[in-house]
């Protein structure tokens, strides 16, 4: 009998799966199944990254010291209390493992990013799911979760896969009724999406129980890259820097990144992009008996009638070479999640949607 086994909960994870990038048989395949920035990064991101071929065989800053100053400096934060990792999912893992554990609980939102859940359970932790209503984070239920034994609260604001959020007076409501010995996580993984807002820093700076994570894989374009980041108060980042590994982003990425945040009209120029392209395709699908919530990110999740239809109308994109994310693992089996891609992609999504409409359920006239 084998005696190996892994932590308690290890096994109770299911393997996470990625948005599809390949349809077999069909070319010319658009991938709009993992908000990804279809104008990719900008050229000084570009150019910095080609420029860091020639060190190769160097180890990287060890402390992102660089990295941290340019998003003090370019959002007006302490670079003190940023700490980097490898995309905002390594942040996420480190609060679960310097935070969670046995006999503890992870608290998140129904609908929330599955990784919560994935890193609480591989902390040894339980993880608590809490309903949302109609698609939108409810304070008042998060509130009601909690326990002694809860020790994080992870929301997500703007909210994957629903791309609703909440107000700034809400997520301080909740920040304020936490137990004491609770932690909130916002994540931000979609806050350059919505202007002006600053994702939770204001509440960071003013608080000693809340920490804000963000990434350089949505707006910025470098989902290929890995690099994420958290601020939080000094007492926090005590902890996670003693469970960061020191060699944790490549030079590579860290330069690219620096590059990137400091672009800031390219940042703008994709934010109203999105904005025009993503309220055309939600305006056009709700035309033809698709609706959505109004979303904040850089993606459109539609409803259909039954979770027949939606995973009908997923083939018939797929025999498109169309690839959007089905989001029944998310409780939402009647939705598909549509990357807002540029006009060609997000013309033909809907063109495709509304062959599948006029065909019926199955799409059979097509």
């Amino acid at each position: 009998m084998n005696k190996i086994t892994p932590q308690p909960g290890i096994m109770d994870i299911t393997l996470y799966q990625g948005g599809a990038a390949h349809v077999n048989g069909v070319e010319n395949v658009v991938k709009l199944s993992s908000n990804e920035n279809p104008l990719g990064p900008c050229d000084k991101a570009i150019e910095a990254f080609r420029r860091a071929a020639y060190d190769l065989h160097r180890y990287p800053s060890s402390d992102h010291a660089p990295l941290r100053a340019a998003i003090g400096a370019v959002l007006g934060l302490d670079p003190e209390r940023i700490i980097c990792g490898a995309g905002s999912d390594e942040i996420i893992a480190f609060l679960c493992q310097a935070y969670a554990g046995p006999d503890t609980e992870v608290v998140h939102t129904e609908h929330g990013f599955g990784m919560y859940r994935i890193n609480a359970l591989a902390a040894g932790a339980t993880p608590v799911e809490v309903a949302e209503r109609e698609r939108v984070t409810d304070v008042d239920a998060l509130l009601a979760a909690c326990t002694e034994k809860t020790r994080l609260v992870f929301m997500a604001n703007p909210n994957n896969p629903t791309g609703t959020m909440i107000g700034a007076a809400e997520v301080a409501r909740l920040a304020a009724g936490l137990p004491e010995q609770a932690l909130l996580v916002l994540d931000g993984a979609y806050a350059e999406y919505v202007e002006g807002y600053d994702g939770g820093a204001a509440l960071v700076d003013a608080r000693d129980n809340v920490i804000m994570t963000r990434t350089f894989s949505k707006i910025y374009g470098l989902g290929g890259l890995r690099v994420g980041w958290g601020y939080g108060p000094q007492h926090v980042l005590d902890v996670l820097n003693r469970v960061r590994g020191p060699f944790n982003v490549s030079q590579a990425a860290l330069n690219a990144a620096e590059a990137a945040i400091r672009d800031t009209a390219y940042v703008d120029h994709c934010r109203t992009e999105n904005a025009r392209w993503r309220g055309w395709m939600a305006d056009a699908l709700a035309e033809i008996g698709v609706p959505s919530d109004v979303s904040c990110t850089n993606f459109v999740l539609a409803r259909f009638a039954s979770a027949d239809e939606a995973e009908a109308c997923n083939e018939h994109l797929k025999s498109q070479g169309l690839l959007v994310r089905p989001v029944s693992s998310y409780n939402l089996p009647n939705c598909l999640r549509i990357t807002v891609g540029d006009e060609s992609s997000c013309r033909r999504v809907v063109h495709a949607v509304r062959q599948f409409k006029d065909g019926g359920a199955d799409g059979s006239d097509i």
